[in-house]
């Protein structure tokens, strides 16, 4: 068991460590933040009308409910915080990587579950702003695909609904082939966003085994695997781009660590494929640049495994770009596109803070002490204080996944819907909590916020 470091042991009250104190401090500052939030958006809201969201700073509406979900949540939760640390630690890691990624899938369906089959999975993906409801318009994919730019912007002929136009192709070409072969209907697509987006809690274990140490990774997954962020990963898109995100930023990891050329060559196809998902999993390049970093000392050793790296990477790019799509075209439309509606009209005055608030909800108030132990740990080793190399790693990946969100937070392209749109960028932030010295009371403090959350909202998108 890792015990509190040196540096945060003393105390002026003994019956309160002085880690754990200023950890509630953080945590108690992340309540105010996202109470702030709710008062200033209520009133915002409820004078000028302009944030376009029912309980700010959620999209989401007040509806406390039941559903045939609630009794599998509870089981889930329960069984996660009174086992999950102690099967973390002892069972062998395939047989742990198996468990999280199952045990996260069952989180994630459980909870959406809580709002029925239709309104909770099947009809997620169906909805006016849907990928599901262009399935039609891709009978020609080439012609499509050298077309769509044309359809991006408001008062364009057929004008494409608000997530196609607001994403790259590969988004609603997935569901496209999805239905191609065989597997119609919004229950097959919400299935495969919960299932590959279940697999993201693996990837992201497999990378901080790979750069930090085996020891961390085990205590992040119970973590990883309680996220809040499961309220909005059940049947959202996005959980299926975070899933590809972070299975190309695992794949680098052990490509750098094990100077392995075949994963580097998959590490390099999955980001081409994850920036033609969503134009925002560009900023992913962060995160990889600090997996970099981290494993520059097999790429000195190997540097050859940037050749299959730089050649995946130009796979999808390519492939979209010789069947006549235009990603730099169709981003600038899109910044239109975005301008022309809600976006232009939502103001950046409160959304630049407010986002914050909605990443304590989708990430927890375990993530947020871990966050400040993430920055007392390389505060010390920046003074010398404490040599504890696996931590520094950790916490300089973790610091590049939020220096990341807040690039994508001051860019002003994300106003609102952040607990979802930010997905790819959040998990990567959980694996903080791994440095917290006693997990079951945080980790229950993970479980009660997410059933909260569903059970007391309608959650949307």
């Amino acid at each position: 068991m890792r015990t509190t470091p040196p540096a945060e042991a003393g105390t002026a009250d003994p019956g309160v460590p002085r880690g754990l104190r200023r950890d509630l401090y953080a945590a108690g500052a992340a309540v105010l933040l996202v109470a702030a939030a709710a008062l200033v958006g209520h009133h915002i809201q409820g004078t000028s009308r302009t944030l376009f969201v029912d309980s700010p700073p959620l999209l989401a509406s007040w509806d406390p409910h039941l559903g045939p979900g609630s009794p599998a949540a509870v089981l889930v939760a329960v069984a996660t915080v009174a086992y999950g640390p102690a099967l973390a630690a002892r069972l062998p890691w395939r047989a742990l990587l198996t468990l999280a990624w199952g045990t996260s899938m069952a989180w994630i369906f459980s909870l959406a579950l809580i709002d029925g089959w239709h309104r909770g999975i099947a009809g997620r993906l169906t909805t006016r702003h849907e990928y599901l409801q262009v399935i039609d318009r891709f009978h020609d994919v080439p012609a499509t695909l050298r077309d769509f730019t044309r359809h991006i912007l408001l008062g364009s002929p057929d004008h494409w609904p608000a997530h196609i136009a607001g994403h790259p192709p590969a988004a609603p070409l997935t569901f496209v082939l999805l239905d191609r072969i065989g597997l119609r209907g919004g229950g097959w697509a919400g299935g495969w966003c919960v299932t590959v987006g279940a697999a993201a809690c693996a990837a992201v274990l497999i990378t901080i085994r790979a750069l930090a140490d085996e020891s961390l990774a085990r205590r992040a997954a119970p973590f990883l695997v309680l996220a809040p962020a499961a309220v909005w990963m059940g049947a959202s898109a996005d959980a299926y781009f975070a899933a590809v995100a972070a299975w190309a930023v695992a794949l680098l990891a052990l490509a750098v660590t094990g100077r392995s050329l075949w994963c580097a060559g998959a590490s390099g196809l999955l980001f081409g494929a994850a920036c033609y998902l969503s134009y925002g999993l560009t900023l992913v390049a962060l995160i990889a640049a600090a997996v970099l970093v981290l494993g520059r000392h097999g790429i000195r050793t190997r540097p050859a495994v940037l050749v299959p790296l730089l050649t995946g990477l130009a796979v999808v790019p390519s492939a979209f770009t010789l069947a006549g799509f235009n990603w730099w075209e169709a981003y600038q439309l899109l910044v239109t596109r975005y301008y022309q509606g809600v976006g232009g009209i939502r103001p950046y005055s409160y959304w630049v803070w407010a986002n914050l608030a909605c990443t304590v909800l989708i990430t927890g108030l375990a993530t947020v002490a871990g966050l400040r132990r993430t920055g007392a740990v390389l505060v010390r080793r920046r003074a010398g204080a404490l040599d504890r190399a696996a931590e520094v790693r950790l916490s300089f990946l973790v610091s590049a996944a939020l220096l990341a969100l807040l690039v994508a937070d001051l860019s002003g392209m994300s106003k609102a819907e952040t607990e979802r749109i930010w997905l790819p960028f959040a998990l990567w932030l959980l694996p903080a909590c791994a440095l917290l010295p006693r997990a079951r009371p945080w980790l229950t403090a993970q479980a009660v916020l997410a059933l909260l959350l569903n059970h007391l909202l309608l959650t949307g998108w």
